[in-house]
């Protein structure tokens, strides 16, 4: 080993920024965060708008591209992934939803029911979002105030969002002013990770406070290839710097992988950690036998629904011209305006068949009409609203499988998305529930034209336009999940490290068991926060 920390971070997303100050912030450990992309600081990513242009052909962004699609016909997607310092945080829309307490109580009891995951219930990870969260308006058992992550309301709300708000509630759901609060059914504003417009990254919480620290080193455009095992232990990293110059660093305290959903499943099968047979076909040494690695992919699908409006209502045009320059000036002077908004102002969670039960639906209202292009989101001419609905428990699952044993080459993906008849069922009942909405006052006054769904409404009709529709909501996740001891399909202990090699942790959203109800961010955080957690009480113990 050229070098040798107390920890190695592979992947400095929104788990592994956490995890990183957490295990830094005493300064009694040398801490190494080896980050494939870019810095965080461009004033795109910092604005909320800068969503539309960085998730379309931008090098802050990675493009997995999956197999043929059967249950699509044939469809080959794609699914953008962070490329830079904070992950998801610096590039998303910057929703801030924790998912419920059952989703947690959940993973807590595991796929079979039998507590299989002591210590993740409700009451166990709720103080890690509390002691995350620095909320600007909500101040109780259930939030935090003075914790780094800003989270605050809006910071400009579109006509066409409030009318959205209003037309729900028309169809019955009660207005929510905390989707992360007591009930999470019915309709309202988001909150969001920023504070007066301006992104809070995990980038920008954790790591920047510690930037000058001399025992946190974080180092970008750095792609670990492998974990380096020996005698049944991790001892550090193969990575290649930006000059394509290979290293290799030790540590002493504990590799962790942060890598994200499709790449921490791919280096550990790189690094011969993995289902058996299909690590042999590839020519790579097996170091531990574990069928779970790339399995239990699930992401939330959704599929939109647009319309054109009367009149000049919503964003577009926002963005040129007079526009453009007025909005910037008021934006650095004030912080305030459209550009404080990254379109997605309005929500709701419901359950169009069982008002009484969970929602199994969450919506995004954006007052512009976009459209997916090869999974790129693409905004069309015109003033109107598009309402993407979301599946938020699918019960589709899909895979990770290396395409070679080459590095260099990305893993073959396989999200399945919609593959499940009963998600089709959930997605087919959102849309016709939402398309109500359009025809409800005060939207049905201003709306002009349908554009998606296009033609019949037919239930055929509408299954049909959500297998051309249907993409990535961005959240994959449980690729190498947590579970008991004897649970074949289980990758990690309940403490996050993986079985059968000591020493090797994995904190991002391949940890959990199934998927949140809702934006799986803020959950990542978390799932860093408690990792550090874990190797903290670890070195106590000592």
């Amino acid at each position: 080993m050229s070098e040798s920390f107390d920890f190695i971070i592979v992947g400095g997303g929104s788990a592994g920024c956490v995890a990183a100050a957490r295990l830094a912030e005493d300064g009694r450990r040398r801490v190494l965060v080896l980050e494939g992309g870019h810095s965080h600081r461009h004033p795109l990513l910092d604005m909320p708008p800068g969503i539309f242009k960085m998730i379309n052909g931008s090098k802050y962004m990675r493009y997995h591209r999956t197999v043929a699609q059967s249950q699509l016909g044939g469809r080959v997607q794609e699914i953008p992934q962070a490329n830079v310092l904070g992950g998801g945080s610096s590039v998303n829309a910057q929703v801030y939803i924790r998912g419920r307490p059952a989703d947690f109580d959940a993973w807590q009891q595991g796929l079979h029911g039998a507590n299989d995951n002591p210590g993740w219930g409700w009451p166990d990870v709720l103080p890690h979002f509390r002691r995350m969260e620095g909320n600007e308006r909500l101040a109780d058992e259930l939030h935090g105030t003075d914790g780094p992550l800003l989270v605050s309301d809006p910071g400009h709300v579109d006509e066409l969002s409030r009318r959205f708000v209003q037309a729900v509630q028309r169809l019955g759901e009660p207005f929510n002013p905390d989707f992360n609060g007591k009930s999470q059914r019915g309709v309202g504003f988001y909150q969001f990770m920023n504070r007066a417009g301006r992104r809070c990254s995990a980038a920008y919480a954790y790591v920047a406070p510690l930037e000058r620290a001399p025992n946190l080193d974080v180092r970008l455009r750095a792609r670990v290839e492998r974990v380096v095992t020996r005698d049944g232990r991790a001892e550090g990293v193969v990575y290649r710097d930006r000059h394509g110059t290979e290293h290799q660093v030790g540590a002493t305290g504990g590799v962790i992988l942060a890598a994200g959903a499709l790449v921490t499943p791919q280096l550990l099968m790189l690094s011969g950690i993995g289902p058996g047979d299909h690590l042999r076909d590839h020519g790579i040494e097996v170091r531990a036998d574990l069928p779970g690695v790339g399995a239990n992919l699930i992401d939330h699908p959704e599929v939109p629904i647009s319309a054109r409006v009367t009149g000049r209502r919503g964003y577009y045009r926002q963005g040129q011209g007079w526009r453009m320059l007025r909005n910037g000036l008021q934006f650095k002077l004030f912080g305030s305006g459209p550009v404080t908004s990254a379109g997605v102002e309005a929500g709701a969670f419901v359950n169009p068949r069982d008002p009484a039960a969970p929602p199994t639906i969450q919506a995004f209202c954006v007052p512009i009409v976009y459209v997916d292009r090869d999974s790129r989101e693409t905004v069309r001419d015109g003033y109107g609203l598009t309402v993407t609905t979301v599946v938020i428990k699918p019960r589709s699952r899909g895979w990770v499988r290396l395409a070679s044993a080459d590095p260099a080459d990305m893993p073959l993906v396989n999200p399945a998305l919609l593959s499940d008849p009963g998600d089709m069922d959930e997605m087919v009942a959102g849309q016709r529930f939402f398309l109500r909405a359009f025809e409800e006052s005060p939207l049905a006054e201003i709306v002009d034209s349908m554009i998606l769904p296009d033609g019949a409404m037919s239930d055929a009709a509408l299954r049909e336009h959500c297998r051309r529709q249907v993409k990535t909501n961005y959240h994959p996740a449980g690729s190498a999940r947590m579970g008991a001891d004897g649970d074949p399909g289980a990758v990690l202990t309940p403490r996050m490290t993986v079985r059968g090699v000591d020493g090797l942790h994995v904190c991002d959203m391949s940890a959990v068991p199934d998927i949140n109800a809702g934006n799986t961010n803020a959950v990542a955080m978390m799932l860093g926060d408690r990792c550090a957690d874990f190797l903290l009480d670890r070195l106590r113990a000592v």
